[in-house]
């Protein structure tokens, strides 16, 4: 049993790095930008650039580990995320920079369906998967607060002259170790039946997603005007069409890259709606929640941090205390946990509103951490639970792909509703406003989570037996 979880920690360190590196450029902006000569636009593309990579290669990601291997791909990740992240480190210009950034999220994308594809092949007994689903969510806690902490204790650091570069060349000792120990203990798994990558498909659909993740991305910044609408509009042509070949190379026997019999699963399709709404809602609310912070209540960047800092916490904790309540109370937990973070924002609605001191806003950040810390494990446990062996990496890459797209979706149609709310000349009441109605359609969002989770077979989330 424990060597299964020294194999399970190793699988979490990719998962690790693919969090990290998401939030660990924030707080080095202005760092960068200065010593880069980079521009504003620069700067937010060089965001931008990875979670576009990610984002547009996870199905790929996850069908190469079916076909190739999952341990394969999973340490080709690993290398390739070390040598982009050096490559990072070393960029000599904003141009540089944005490329490798865009290659770090695409080694990314290769790594994370093979952490979940593994988690369900290493732990296939429901308690033990639970478990480890419980510790998959602590190291998405743990990266999401180390990525904050780290970027800004390497970019403040006088030692060396450009000293936020360390924030990219820290994954080297990370990456390291995980090659060498993947080698070494983790079980190769691939689907028996020799197959060819569909290389065709592969262009197709990274370019629809490329063209998606980029369009909604960038609107955050720019709007969603003419261009960013049209490549919406091309993106969705370019699925459409992938998905009219894949089901014709299916039907003529030939190589293909998503299998549909993925969606003849109820568990599947009800997890991915109901990661699809939970991102919605959690990523909108910390872009949300930071702008209105800083710029309706005036609190200072460094501050702000610290209190988000705080969710990262519950969140860490909860993923650890909330396993034994999942496995005892099935989808009952879950329901409680969505039911309290709705809870939690109602309460931030009112009190957000008075003078509230740090330890309250504290508490309520740590409090929301705790109902979120609940939920995102078990959700993947929902959709990949009973999932067959051949089909375990594509469900991964098609799980994470909606989890990302969700994401996007969320800081832009939530974002743009917020601004429209706040008007052109703000006022601490605009703010305010603002802010409540944002809460509310994240509320609504999670109100459709609970309804998914509701409706997942008992047996995807059973109850522990009572002994009478």
């Amino acid at each position: 049993m424990k060597y299964k979880y020294l194999k399970l920690l190793v699988i979490l360190f990719g998962q690790l790095l693919t969090i990290m590196d998401i939030f660990i450029i924030n707080v080095s902006i202005p760092s960068v930008q200065r010593d880069l000569h980079a521009s504003s636009g620069d700067m937010q593309f060089m965001i931008a650039a990875y979670l576009i990579g990610f984002a547009s290669f996870l199905i790929t990601g996850g069908r190469l580990g079916d076909l190739y291997g999952r341990k394969k791909i999973y340490i080709i990740g690993l290398i390739a995320f070390m040598v982009s992240s050096v490559a990072c480190g070393i960029s000599a210009g904003a141009e540089q920079l944005v490329i490798f950034r865009f290659m770090q999220g695409i080694s990314a994308a290769m790594m994370a369906p093979q952490v979940l594809s593994m988690i369900q092949i290493l732990f296939p007994v429901h308690h033990e998967r639970t478990k480890a689903m419980g510790w998959y969510g602590i190291t998405i806690g743990i990266g999401t607060i180390l990525g904050q902490f780290l970027g800004g204790y390497f970019s403040s650091l006088t030692i060396m002259e450009e000293s936020w570069r360390l924030i990219f060349l820290m994954n080297i000792p990370i990456c390291l170790p995980a090659v060498f120990l993947s080698l070494k203990l983790l079980n190769e798994s691939k689907i028996s039946v020799k197959q060819s990558l569909n290389m065709g498909g592969v262009v197709t659909l990274s370019a629809g997603l490329f063209c998606a993740a980029y369009a909604l991305t960038m609107s955050e910044h720019e709007g969603f005007y003419f261009k960013n609408a049209s490549l919406v509009v091309i993106s969705a042509g370019i699925i459409f069409s992938f998905i009219k070949n894949q089901k014709k190379r299916i039907q003529n026997e030939r190589s293909y890259l998503i299998d549909f019999e993925l969606f003849r699963f109820k568990n599947f399709n009800l997890g991915i709606v109901a990661v699809s709404f939970f991102f919605i809602m959690l990523d909108s609310y910390f872009y949300i929640l930071s702008l209105f912070f800083q710029d309706g209540l005036k609190i200072s960047p460094l501050e702000a941090g610290e209190i988000i800092v705080f969710q990262g916490l519950g969140f860490v904790l909860a993923s650890a205390v909330s396993v034994k309540l999942i496995l005892r109370y099935g989808k009952k937990a879950l329901i409680a946990g969505l039911s309290f973070i709705i809870v939690i924002l109602i309460l931030q609605l009112f009190l957000f509103r008075i003078q509230t001191g740090f330890p309250v806003l504290w508490l309520l950040l740590f409090l929301h951490g705790l109902g979120v810390g609940s939920i995102i494990p078990s959700l993947a446990n929902i959709a990949l639970s009973g999932m067959p062996e051949k089909l375990i990496g594509n469900a991964s890459g098609v799980y994470n792909t909606f989890q990302q797209i969700a994401a996007i979706i969320g800081i832009v149609a939530v974002g743009s509703i917020f601004y429209y709310f706040l008007g052109t000349k703000p006022a601490v009441q605009n703010y305010h406003n603002a802010f409540s109605i944002a809460v509310l359609i994240n509320i609504l969002c999670l109100i459709f989570v609970i309804v998914s989770v509701v409706r997942v077979p008992n047996d995807v989330l059973p109850e522990m037996k009572r002994e009478k």
